[in-house]
């Protein structure tokens, strides 16, 4: 007997040979073994060559010239086949002494599918048999990049597997693979059922060996090891999953390849040794791809402790998304059409699973490493429905402007230092008020120059401006759509119509502390026109500023809950803008001061008042003497003289037989 070495290698060809075992009779106890191990592997009408082409076989009883051959000879004859992953596959007849073959078989060098390792016969009584599985081919291929429409590569209805994923979480099966996939099959009826609920009892019931990881020594991936242990990495999660499958009648496949899992780095590249394992399983005349690892939890950034939580994007994941972080060593196994190089999958931006279950469908840019242009760089993500966002930069949000759009979001950003930095994204559902944030993408941004001119006030909060969040708060229509408000000379007003039963609270803020806490609402006047309501801003100098918009139901006495923000900014240095007048409870909000606007009059001068109030029946301005107003066509107007006084009020008569004034207004009077 010679012995023959196979080398893989790109540029091997297919050869055929004719392999010939003349069994002597001291084997027949080893042939025996070799049977039951194969049975149900035997290839029957197609015989596939390794790269996902079929020929068909010439018909059993004859030769390859035609000539009929004894039937006893047919059934004695034994075809062994063996695939390797790399891309080897051997197919070997054994035929008694003096037979005649029957047919040649290939040997392939090029890229070809894993064998599932055979069962015993006899562990298998009462399941079906598997046929050794095909290789991908035309008809398994989805087109890429993803065409957006589902997140699986078949219709899956969730809902309708509620039942089956309650059994399958209770069955507690752990001395035999055999009786644990009898117990789940139970309730399950098609090869999708079968599979998910092997699916998700792996899912629920093995956990990560992140002691294993670190210590081989104490790791074994055998299936019953796995099975009996409760964990393994994710070499012992496929090869369980594999085992079941095959026993549970389903064609699946162990892949291996490199994954961008923990410890992955943005912009890596990948040599050497495969990284990760995952399973293909074959259901409706496709082959779909799943991995139990990433759907049954994680680990931390440590990687000393796991933690279940289940993860339903990693089962019958489409192809399109699944390479985005599994790239097999067989391309066939992308299942995409055209396939993605590893340069491809090594630039691609990574979006983990949390971005495509919250609906979000594409960023830009799509490559992991962006670079600013005059010190600005921009994100944008696009999605089904309307998603809060936020981000951190370097660990911060403060040096970005992130707005809320529709259908996703836009982020522009101006790192203050050179470097690499790294961005991170967050995402949460719009109904999820109290949720937390998911890290959906990571970028590293690369700066070479700094805008110091865009430096935004601490107190500004992500996202800025108007948006689809602000409307269902009720702010409607507002004046100015944009996050930024730009202003020469320091004054600008915006409006919006307000949603019913809304109070609303504004105050502005900047980070040079020249603002107190009274004053921050006293460069604010409110002006209410029916449902419209009108912020008049006067900046008290030149910088930017930040007007934080508050609102709550006139009906509840509770406090004021934050609502959004504006970045107001003034390049003007000359601009010094006081406050509006201090008012009081009793001027009510659907009132407006025409003039004097300034709460700062001028000494020893007479100034106009001009106010709109209703329901009054007499007005006075208090200075150093008493100023009565007087009614004309809704409005109350008079003048006041300011001398010798530093502080000018003005009072209400409501009831006209009533003596007593109430105080709506104050103001300050300059200094001589």
């Amino acid at each position: 007997m010679g012995t023959v070495d196979f080398k893989t290698d790109p540029s091997a060809v297919m050869i055929n040979l004719l392999l010939i075992v003349h069994p002597e009779e001291t084997a027949s106890k080893q042939k025996g073994q070799r049977e039951r191990q194969t049975e149900g592997s035997r290839s029957a009408g197609l015989q596939d060559d390794g790269n996902g082409n079929s020929r068909s076989q010439p018909p059993q009883g004859r030769d390859l010239n035609g000539r009929r051959v004894s039937r006893e000879l047919c059934k004695q004859t034994q075809a062994v086949t063996s695939y390797s992953n790399e891309g080897t596959q051997v197919t070997v007849e054994i035929h008694p002494k003096d037979a005649t073959p029957q047919l040649f078989k290939k040997l392939s060098f090029g890229k070809g599918p894993r064998r599932l390792p055979s069962l015993r016969g006899q562990d298998n009584k009462g399941f079906q048999k598997t046929e050794a599985p095909r290789p991908p081919g035309g008809k398994d291929l989805h087109a890429y990049p993803w065409d957006k429409s589902s997140l699986k590569s078949m219709p899956v209805d969730l809902q309708q597997f509620e039942k089956l994923d309650a059994y399958a979480l209770k069955v507690n099966v752990k001395n035999s693979i055999e009786e644990l996939v009898k117990a789940l099959l139970k309730q399950a009826r098609t090869d999708l059922e079968k599979v998910r609920a092997i699916w998700i009892w792996i899912c629920h019931h093995i956990e990560y060996d992140v002691v294993g990881y670190h210590n081989k020594s104490q790791l074994s991936s055998k299936p019953i090891d796995v099975l009996q242990m409760g964990k393994s990495v994710c070499e012992g999660y496929a090869g369980l999953f594999e085992q079941m499958c095959s026993i549970a009648g389903i064609q699946c496949m162990k892949l291996s390849g490199y994954s961008k899992g923990h410890g992955y780095k943005i912009g890596q590249t990948f040599t050497g040794n495969s990284d990760h394992a995952w399973n293909a399983v074959y259901l409706d005349g496709r082959w779909h791809l799943l991995d139990s690892t990433w759907g049954s939890g994680v680990v931390d950034d440590s990687f000393t402790k796991f933690t279940f939580r289940y993860n339903e994007f990693y089962f019958l994941t489409h192809p399109a998304l699944f390479i985005n972080n599994h790239f097999p060593d067989n391309s066939n196994w992308q299942l995409l059409k055209p396939t993605l190089t590893l340069k491809d999958f090594e630039n691609n931006m990574l979006h983990n699973s949390n971005f495509y279950m919250l609906g979000l469908l594409t960023a830009h840019p799509e490559t992991a490493v962006i670079q600013t242009v005059n010190g600005k760089a921009s994100v944008s993500v696009d999605c089904r429905s309307a998603t809060l966002f936020t981000f951190k930069l370097m660990g911060t949000d403060e040096h970005g402007l992130m707005t809320l759009k529709k259908h996703g979001m836009k982020l522009d950003i101006y790192p203050q230092r050179t470097g690499s930095h790294k961005l991170q994204i967050f995402a949460k559902p719009s109904k999820a008020s109290e949720g937390v944030y998911d890290c959906v993408l990571e970028y590293i941004v690369e700066c070479k120059s700094v805008d110091k001119a865009m430096r935004f006030p601490k107190d500004l909060h992500q996202p800025v401006g108007p948006s689809w969040f602000t409307e269902r708060q009720g702010f409607l229509r507002p004046s100015h759509p944009n996050p930024i408000i730009h202003t020469n000379d320091g004054r600008c007003s915006v409006t919006f119509t307000l949603g019913k039963d809304i109070s609303v609270l504004a105050s502005l803020h900047s980070d040079n502390g020249s603002l107190t806490e009274d004053m921050r609402r006293r460069h604010i006047m409110q002006i209410h026109r029916g449902n419209q309501i009108e912020l008049k801003i006067h900046l008290p100098h030149a910088g930017n500023f930040v007007l934080k918009i508050y609102a709550k139901k006139k009906s509840d006495p509770g406090n004021y809950d934050y609502i959004f923000n504006y970045l107001i900014t003034c390049l003007n240095t000359e601009v010094k803008w006081p406050a509006f007048p201090q008012s009081y409870n009793k001027w009510v909000e659907d009132y407006e001061i025409l003039e004097p606007l300034s709460g700062l009059l001028p000494a020893n001068r007479n100034v106009q008042f001009k106010l709109k109030m209703h329901g009054i029946a007499k007005v006075l301005v208090q200075a150093e003497n008493t100023y009565p107003l007087t009614q004309n066509r809704g409005y109350w107007e008079g003048t006041c003289n300011t001398s010798g006084c530093r502080e000018v009020f003005v009072m209400v008569h409501e009831n006209a037989n009533h003596s007593f004034y109430s105080h709506v207004l104050k103001y300050e009077v300059e200094t001589e």
